[in-house]
């Protein structure tokens, strides 16, 4: 079996597939659908967003600073790709989806209440890289669907059946192979 050299080109698969929420104030909420998205720093609590500058909700962003990274599950597969191929100029997307807008406690911007895990977010920094720019932010508060948490109040995200991008695919993430640490633990 041989190896091949491509091109440079993004291919850090698989990636979450998450709908964020944003909102300017006085207009209805909007939904867009990021692959782009990932952990920067744990202290504080800090992620990234990455969007083209010409999608709509880009300037919804930027001018408010505020916005919610909602997780995806396998029951939002249709809403999350119909959210990422349509725009909010166009559409009410919570509408259209039967998505129920949630008040957020730190934001403006709605969270989606179907969503297992909801990521309150407020712009730090915006870095204009090139076909798409990285908001860094703070995460301010995190919200999630008390369904998944066990008896012993510890969350369980896996039983939501998390939706992940893959190289222009949707997949569920598949069965458990170990925990952080499994390799070194005393048995």
């Amino acid at each position: 079996m041989g190896r091949q050299n491509w091109k440079a080109g993004n291919m850090l698969y698989p990636l979450p597939a998450v709908m964020v929420s944003c909102q300017r104030p006085g207009e209805k909420p909007n939904i867009i659908t990021l692959a782009w998205t990932g952990t920067v720093c744990s202290s504080p609590a800090m992620v990234s967003i990455s969007v083209k500058p010409e999608r709509y909700s880009y300037d919804i962003i930027r001018e408010t600073g505020g916005f919610v990274i909602n997780l995806t599950t396998e029951k939002l597969a249709r809403a999350t790709d119909w959210c990422g191929v349509r725009s909010g100029r166009d559409f009410d997307k919570f509408k259209e989806m039967h998505l129920t807008p949630g008040k957020s406690v730190h934001i403006s911007a709605p969270l989606i209440v179907e969503s297992p895990v909801n990521l309150e977010c407020r712009t730090t920094q915006i870095l204009e890289l090139g076909s798409h720019h990285m908001f860094v932010a703070e995460v301010l508060g995190v919200d999630v669907d008390d369904c998944y948490l066990d008896e012993n109040g510890k969350f369980r995200l896996n039983q939501a059946g998390p939706l992940v991008y893959s190289h222009g695919e949707y997949y569920g993430l598949g069965r458990r192979l170990g925990s952080f640490g499994y390799t070194v633990k005393k048995k």
